[in-house]
């Protein structure tokens, strides 16, 4: 029997704390690939299959997975 073989790819993922309690979640190299939770562990969580759902999705349609190289820095301004 042939094992399956898995790529891992690793993406950033941006945790935002909202207003109302919980995290959104966004993943700047995977357009449109947002989510949330009511914990920061739920928000991993959340955002770990909503990764694999894009990417799943994504390859059954041939889309080219873009390649995560932000760069990821402070900016200061002065007002």
């Amino acid at each position: 029997m042939e094992k399956k073989r898995f790529r891992i790819y690793e993406y950033t993922a941006v945790f935002q704390p909202a207003p109302e309690g919980g995290y959104s979640v966004i993943v700047p190299a995977l357009p449109g690939c947002i989510s949330e939770g009511d914990s920061f562990e739920e928000a991993l969580s959340n955002i770990k299959e909503a990764i694999e759902l894009y990417l799943e999705e994504s390859t059954s349609r041939n889309d080219l997975l873009q390649d995560d190289r932000l760069i990821i820095a402070p900016v200061k301004v002065k007002i």
